[in-house]
């Protein structure tokens, strides 16, 4: 069984975007109970949560937003529509990015084989100077920079499977060839960011490869992406330590998603995450939550990645013999805009 560690803190659930957002602190709660009644805490790592440093945080923000943000501790604010904030979200958002990158430290340093933040507020969508989409911090990628800045990693992988696109990410890293960075989302969909033709640039240009999807994709459709986007795009990269910004609103029956991917799914997902990461950095491998809004389905899936992590469960392959009808088109997309760069991409 692996070294998984987890990072759950009750003070994530004090983050109250308020009445019907559908970020929500039963989405914790909801992951907390289904790890709890399966005994999952026994079998893992328990990593307790830290506030991130300023210092830390200009890893992917401005001062200016750092300093707003930090204004606003301990009252309720807006940072936009989709974004208010109770008296405990800066805690929550501060705890949540150091958390992360606490976890990252462990498993950086051998102590843990792989591990889950199970956090909040999410963070894919925070820029270097703006909140937005219900995100504060941007958990993910001050986790990747930490890795690099402090860590003395020179290459790192983050996959989003999130079903919105992680424009915050993607422009944080935009110019880094450090970071790479994947998305497979829908398309268009909120941010409106993720176009296949959004590949970096400068010394960055090629280390942004977005899979934009329509809506439908199931778990044969994401088997089929790994297969032929991250496995080789990864064989060439050869990261040194694997992130993923998991968010569940690509599970069948989000109310936000319109994606069809089960508790199944998501375990080969990590599965192959896992073989990747083992492939190539000793099994390095750090998930942190972003969006799910499907509290039971959210729960569920969590669960099945989690038990995939410490090899409890061992998800076969899935197989299909009807993929979702634009999967060729957008694989061969992908291959004309990132063939040179990472062959074999998009490839049968």
């Amino acid at each position: 069984m692996k070294r998984t560690g987890i990072v759950r803190d009750k003070r994530f659930i004090l983050h109250n975007p308020g009445a019907g957002h559908p970020e929500r602190p039963q989405r914790l709660v909801s992951i907390y109970d289904a790890l709890d009644k399966a005994g999952v805490p026994r079998d893992t790592t328990d990593v307790p949560a830290r506030e991130a440093k300023v210092e830390e945080l200009q890893y992917g923000h401005s001062k200016r937003l750092i300093d707003t943000v930090l204004s606003t501790r301990g009252g309720s604010y807006a940072f936009d529509l989709d974004t208010p904030t109770s008296e405990d979200s800066v805690d929550a958002a501060l705890l949540a990015a150091g958390g992360t990158m606490r976890l990252v430290e462990e498993v950086v340093a051998g102590r843990l084989d792989n591990g889950f933040a199970l956090v909040r507020p999410p963070g894919h969508h925070a820029e270097p100077g703006r909140c937005m989409g219900f995100c504060i911090f941007n958990n993910v990628a001050l986790a990747a920079r930490h890795a690099v800045k402090d860590l003395g990693l020179a290459r790192v992988f983050i996959f989003d499977w999130d079903i919105h696109h992680g424009n915050g990410t993607q422009k944080i890293f935009y110019d880094d060839p450090s970071v790479l960075y994947s998305s497979t989302h829908l398309y268009p969909y909120y941010p409106g960011t993720g176009g296949f033709d959004e590949a970096g640039e400068g010394k960055g240009k090629g280390f942004t490869v977005n899979v934009p999807l329509p809506s439908g994709m199931g778990d044969a459709d994401y088997e089929a992406i790994a297969a032929r986007v991250l496995i080789p795009v990864c064989d060439e990269f050869k990261p040194q330590l694997v992130l993923v910004s998991a968010g569940y609103d690509t599970a069948d029956g989000d109310p936000l998603g319109s994606m069809r991917v089960t508790p199944d799914g998501f375990a080969r997902m990590t599965r192959v995450l896992m073989d990747i990461a083992e492939e190539h950095c000793g099994g390095k491998l750090v998930m942190a939550l972003e969006g799910g809004y499907n509290v039971e389905a959210q729960a569920r899936s969590v669960l099945a990645t989690v038990e995939t992590l410490m090899e409890r469960r061992k998800p076969a392959r899935i197989e299909s013999p009807s993929l979702h009808p634009a999967l060729g088109r957008i694989l061969s997309h992908v291959e004309a805009v990132h063939g040179e760069r990472w062959p074999g991409v998009g490839g049968s």
